[in-house]
């Protein structure tokens, strides 16, 4: 594929508002798609600019996007965080889409567990640890993954 090479066809602000026009994108993603696709730094700021002026470009609204994104896969808090970081969204911006979102986090844990083990308590210790492993992997803290693992009739 030599198509990077080749210069671009569309503008930077058509090819910035075409990718927007798919789904939402955080400031860096879009920054980072459109150096992909071969424009100049300089009209990347002014399209990234221009779209934050309209609206097109909200890292708040992303953020609240990838939050309902990751519940909806049964990610937990440190994993949305995490994701949210590495597509560097501002912190202020991803507490305020999770402040807003709300998720139960220690039901969201239990579905979680529930779907992946379908309900079926750990035969030993090897087989607990691999539990926790994977609602550690899925951004759960200690907490929520014993709340997850306790049995749903009994109160901790």
């Amino acid at each position: 594929m030599m198509k990077a090479n080749k210069a671009p066809t569309l503008s930077v602000k058509e090819a910035a508002i075409q990718l927007l026009s798919r789904r939402d994108h955080g400031i860096y993603e879009l920054e980072q798609k459109l150096t992909i696709k071969g424009y100049e730094s300089a009209e990347i700021t002014q399209a990234v600019q221009l779209c934050l002026e309209y609206g097109y470009l909200d890292d708040f609204r992303y953020a609240k996007s990838q939050v309902r994104q990751h519940v909806y896969k049964g990610h937990g808090e440190r994993r949305i965080r995490q994701e949210l970081s590495l597509k560097r969204v501002a912190e202020h911006d991803v507490d305020a889409a999770i402040e807003e979102e709300q998720p139960d986090w220690f039901e969201l844990a239990k579905e979680t567990a529930w779907k992946k083990f379908k309900g079926q308590k750990a035969e030993d210790a090897k087989e607990y640890a691999k539990q926790v492993r994977f609602l550690q992997y899925r951004g759960f803290s200690f907490d929520q993954i014993q709340y997850a693992l306790s049995n749903s009739s009994e109160d901790e």
